[in-house]
């Protein structure tokens, strides 16, 4: 993955209902979820939601297809592991990454 990629996808996600969004997404797993049904889960009427997606999908984090008349979202996985693995690229100076999450105030070592 390439810095400019990485910005926008993270930039995307600086948002409270595109985060929440994704989230969602990730959860409903490759079958997604209709927009209609995450508008409702989320609470944002439909329009406001259209914008986020919209915003997620050109950042490559979400996946949109139709089925019969519904939009149906789901999170593309590949880009989102892209995205993790340049987060944690060259993790800890070359040690052996750990296996849970470090204590506040803790390095990696």
């Amino acid at each position: 993955m390439k810095s400019a990629d990485a910005v926008e996808a993270l930039g995307a996600l600086a948002q409270d209902h595109r985060l929440a969004s994704f989230r969602l997404l990730v959860q409903a797993g490759e079958r997604g979820m209709a927009a209609g049904a995450l508008a409702e889960a989320l609470g944002i009427p439909n329009s406001s939601l259209s914008f986020h997606l919209a915003h997620l999908a050109r950042a490559g984090l979400i996946i949109q297809r139709r089925a019969g008349r519904s939009l149906v979202y789901s999170a593309n996985y590949p880009a989102m592991d892209a995205l993790v693995a340049y987060l944690m690229e060259n993790c800890c100076g070359g040690a052996e990454r750990p296996t849970s999450t470090p204590d506040k105030g803790k390095d990696c070592a």
